[in-house]
């Protein structure tokens, strides 16, 4: 059983930068592949962005390429996504998950991920 466990949400304005954390815990809590979706007011939750186990490959959704960055430390069992220049559009419930039988490869798909965290609100006012 893996847990993941996010920090970091908040209000803010457009413009403003924010970091969210995700930190797993549980067997081979560092071989999988792990990804950022977000899910606003009304709308289906989607892929925002993933990182390989060893962080040598990353995805971005089209909607935050340039601006939102994804690493992890393997060490540390932690992802972290970091938001630049956010706007209104990118408010939304933002969940961490993990897919336990990705290792070289990054899904996009939702139904890839096999564990999933309670999610954190970011709130970006105009």
């Amino acid at each position: 059983q893996v847990q993941l466990i996010e920090s970091g949400g908040g209000l803010v304005q457009t413009g403003d930068s924010l970091r969210l954390s995700c930190t797993a815990s549980g067997p081979r809590s560092t071989t999988y592949a792990m990804a950022w979706f977000r899910q606003a007011p009304g709308k289906a939750r989607e892929f925002v962005a993933g990182i390989t186990w060893s962080g040598s490959r990353t995805v971005y959704a089209d909607s935050v390429k340039g601006r939102f960055t994804i690493s992890r430390d393997g060490a540390k069992n932690t992802v972290w996504l970091e938001m630049n220049s956010l706007k209104p559009e990118d408010t939304a419930v933002y969940y961490c998950a993990a897919d336990i039988n990705a290792l070289y490869y990054v899904s996009t798909t939702e139904s890839r991920y096999d564990y999933w965290g309670q999610g954190t609100q970011v709130t970006v006012s105009s």
